[in-house]
């Protein structure tokens, strides 16, 4: 940590040791970045150096203690559960349609095991970086990857869901179907991208959206389901493509 406070645009740990230093003007590394230099700056130095009480390195001082374990160190048996273990969740319902979290419709084939079976809720989890998927948590414990009702819809994180809600909000609408979700995040965008070379605050805006939706790329990097969305509740037959139309009730979330 003491390393972190060298680097210029840090905060430092009072008002007292900051003085009149401006973090704002003197930052200089983006998000990534950062991490990227944290992590040499564990692994690379601080792993490798002479620790001042083992009076050896920290990589060295674990490597021995691991040998001396009478069974090997326990990693997660499953690397994709770890992760949904620490993803937030809503709870909600499976109907004909899908899911619905966020104002936004989610479907998958699968669903239709549940659809209408149930009144019960169950967990959707969701990754904050990339709202274009969604987790179903089955009530085996399994997962299932359930994508935008629409694939057409552009992949967004959850802070532009949060931010496009405000100014919806704030025009009166008290209830925004996911059309007008997302037109406002593309109006979002657009705005940002063009105020980015202006404004250092847009551009960290631009950076925070494109770093969040890149990590995310790895953690769902699932099979893709491309089956056929469901039938319209006013069509009994089979799947069409048309786009099916949004719910005459909505529900806030």
């Amino acid at each position: 940590m003491g390393a972190v406070h060298l680097l210029p645009g840090t905060t430092f740990s009072n008002i007292d040791e900051k003085g009149d230093y401006d973090p704002e003007k003197t930052a200089v590394m983006t998000l990534s970045e950062l991490e990227t230099w944290l992590a040499i700056q564990i692994v690379g130095v601080y792993h490798a150096s002479i620790h001042s009480t083992l009076q050896l390195p920290p990589m060295t001082a674990w490597e021995d203690a691991v040998a001396r374990r009478p069974t090997p160190v326990r990693h997660p048996a499953d690397p994709e559960r770890f992760l949904y273990d620490f993803l937030p969740f809503e709870k909600r319902k499976v109907t004909r349609e899908g899911i619905r979290i966020f104002n936004i419709h989610y479907w998958d084939s699968i669903l239709s095991v549940w659809a209408g079976q149930t009144d019960s809720r169950m967990p959707v989890k969701y990754d904050p970086r990339d709202l274009s998927r969604v987790f179903l948590q089955a009530p085996d414990g399994k997962h299932w990857p359930i994508r935008y009702r629409d694939l057409r819809r552009p992949r967004i994180t959850r802070w532009e869901h949060l931010e496009a809600m405000r100014v919806l909000r704030e025009r009166g609408r008290r209830s925004g179907d996911e059309a007008m979700i997302f037109d406002a995040i593309e109006a979002q965008r657009m705005l940002v991208a063009e105020a980015a070379a202006r404004t250092k605050a847009a551009r960290q805006a631009v950076q925070r959206t494109a770093y969040a939706l890149a990590g995310s790329e790895a953690a769902s990097a699932m099979p893709e389901r491309t089956e056929p969305s469901p039938p319209s509740p006013a069509d009994d037959g089979p799947p069409t493509d048309r786009p099916l139309l949004p719910y005459d009730v909505e529900e806030w979330s």
